[in-house]
């Protein structure tokens, strides 16, 4: 909705202007074609020839105000340019009203020599001569870095004249004017700027005025990028020391991860990563996250990392590392002022490449997800404990379960789940719905699950909160592969136990049961199952005095599988039926199973029993209500 105007010289082959037009345009958009054109004027203007009375005189009018147009232009550019690669980019595309250089060269130094940090208008090796030059050199460059003080050069003999003996290395490239003004940032002379021109150019105090202008811009740009270039190259190098590769291949097992930092402005912070073989054969993975995105975090980072990677090699079990780990945080961030105290949460997991068991210990972190070898993924809920930091005699149970062939898991810090203005519910759909629709590799797998929080598409999938921070990714997939990959299971099997000391765990197996159902055809069949889940497992904690190990299979294909749905126990004791009364709190359960499953039973096993009970989809509401 603006009006953009522009000035634009036309060149002939020998670089000299035909003319000269001044466009001013605004862009609409048509409709009909889709498209936005461009509606406005093209009118050709006199600008006086370089070299020329005209050309010498004092810029007024017209002209004075192209000028400060082009200097706003530059400074606005040289201030975006955020390395020195993108400065000389900038530097090389000025043009300035009324004189243009075709040649530009910018000049560091690095001790008592020149160098050459970039160029322009010249061939490549054309710079060979001036790299590492002394400044004690009679070259005009040298002498402005060593005085401070801009050196102008009208003509090729004025240059011979003041400069005989570095005069044959500037002759060949055939320029008539030269100007070297000096780089000066905070008080100190950090190299020089040449612009050489092919046509006489007067130098006077107009165009004098524009060069020094230009090269104090310059000098401000081209050291903030050097700042910034140091500062990245310090964050790369921090990033790339605390985030070590996976190492080689595990026999049996595949490992992908990815590290993305987007938060707090630093390219290391508080996530991290790590795979760790143990003396036992087997092998380690972990994730986590310290609180915050300062260099703080990042350091607190390294010495955790590496402190979990001691703890494990000395063969500890997983629930021993995270309560030792916990004691050191809390140790190196509980000083006696209190002042920066800080925790993190982290998830580990010891992996058997032969079996593929798991044991996992969690510490505040997300859970892991399990995409299962028929493309359905779920989360997979572990018991935890406190972030680390927070208590030093903190607790951290173990969950086992196994990773069946075909099976992924996915562990994550927060970032991947929340980034983009997502809560943990909404991004938990996000992500689920990248991990179902994905058919490639894990490597590809975990490029796209970057790509859809981080990447141009995660615009279309922003979440509803108004503070969409952006937070640091890190990504870690464990794969088991299929033993035959010609043939897709059909299977989806899940396994939960529950002690008698967690009740609470039974409403993690309602919502456990829900993510295995979560495209079943029948909502009122998921509530009937999670219904007698809830039944079966809270019996077995009402009248036993063992654990509970919740088993739930899926087979078939969609709109005609099948669930099956057991809950062993040691007891011996077989459930029987009752009749409660009309105001008894008990004795149900059985008469729920008949009217709720299609199929049901007792079994008994060698120690204890197994109560069971099926359900058929179907695109009806809810089971038939018959024994």
């Amino acid at each position: 909705g603006t009006l953009a105007e522009v000035r634009i010289r036309i060149m002939d082959e020998q670089g000299r202007i035909v003319r000269v037009v001044r466009s001013r345009s605004k862009p609409s958009y048509d409709p009909e074609r889709h498209a936005y054109q461009l509606i406005g004027t093209l009118q050709e203007v006199t600008e006086p020839t370089p070299g020329t009375p005209a050309g010498r005189r004092a810029v007024t009018g017209d002209w004075r105000r192209s000028r400060e147009a082009f200097l706003l232009d530059a400074g606005r550019a040289l201030a975006e340019a955020r390395s020195t690669a993108e400065v000389l980019r900038v530097a090389a595309g000025l043009s300035m009203p009324g004189f243009s250089p075709d040649g530009l060269a910018v000049f560091g130094v690095e001790g008592d020599r020149l160098t050459i940090i970039g160029h322009h208008g010249h061939q490549p090796g054309d710079d060979g001569p001036f790299s590492h030059m002394s400044l004690a050199t009679d070259y005009p460059a040298a002498e402005v870095v060593r005085t401070g003080r801009a050196v102008y050069l009208s003509s090729p003999a004025e240059y011979k004249e003041r400069y005989p003996v570095t005069w044959p290395l500037a002759e060949k490239f055939g320029r008539s004017s030269w100007g070297f003004l000096p780089l000066t940032a905070a008080g100190r002379t950090m190299g020089a700027w040449m612009a050489a021109f092919t046509y006489p150019v007067a130098f006077t105090p107009d165009e004098r005025a524009v060069l020094n202008t230009v090269a104090r811009m310059l000098a401000q740009a081209l050291s903030r990028a050097g700042a910034a270039d140091s500062q990245r190259e310090l964050a790369e190098g921090l990033q790339r020391s605390m985030l070590p590769s996976l190492g080689p291949e595990i026999p049996g097992m595949g490992v992908a991860a990815r590290y993305v930092p987007t938060g707090g402005g630093l390219q290391v912070g508080g996530d991290w990563y790590d795979m760790i073989p143990l003396p036992s054969g087997r092998f380690a993975v972990a994730i986590g996250d310290v609180q915050g995105h300062d260099v703080r975090a990042a350091g607190l980072m390294g010495q955790l990392r590496i402190a979990l990677r001691a703890y494990a090699s000395e063969g500890h079990r997983p629930d021993a590392v995270l309560t030792r780990a916990s004691r050191f945080l809390h140790g190196i961030t509980h000083d006696e002022h209190m002042t920066d105290l800080r925790f993190a949460t982290c998830l580990y997991v010891e992996a058997d490449p032969a079996t593929g068991q798991l044991e996992i210990a969690r510490a505040g972190h997300p859970d892991p997800a399990i995409r299962m070898a028929d493309g359905t993924v779920m989360m997979r809920p572990v018991v935890g404990g406190l972030p680390l930091g927070i208590d030093p005699d903190a607790d951290y149970p173990t969950t086992r379960f196994t990773l069946e062939p075909g099976e992924t898991m996915m562990i994550c810090t927060d970032g991947l789940i929340e980034t983009g203005g997502h809560d943990m519910e909404s991004g938990w759909r996000r992500i689920r719905a990248i991990l179902e629709d994905h058919r490639g590799d894990m490597e590809s797998l975990a490029d796209a699950l970057v790509q859809g929080v981080h990447g141009p598409s995660s615009h279309h999938t922003t979440g509803s909160l108004a503070d969409r921070r952006e937070d640091d990714i890190a990504v870690l997939l464990l794969c088991r592969p299929a033993q035959d990959t010609a043939v897709r299971p059909t299977v989806r099997r899940t396994l939960l136990s529950v002690a008698q000391d967690e009740p609470e765990r039974i409403a993690e197996a309602r919502r456990h049961l829900r993510e295995l159902l979560h495209d079943w055809a029948s909502d009122e069949q998921v509530d009937s199952a999670v219904l007698l889940v809830s039944e079966m497992v809270t019996n077995v904690l009402v009248h036993t005095d063992a654990d509970s190990l919740l088993l739930a299979e899926v087979t078939g294909e969609p709109g005609g599988r099948r669930l099956r749905v057991e809950v062993s126990d040691a007891g011996d004791d077989l459930p029987h039926r009752r009749r409660p009364g009309e105001l008894a709190s008990s004795g149900r359960g059985l008469i729920l199973i008949e009217l709720l499953a299609h199929a049901w039973g007792v079994d008994p096993q060698g120690e204890g029993k197994s109560i069971w009970f099926e359900l058929y989809e179907s695109d009806g509401a809810g089971a038939p209500y018959r024994v």
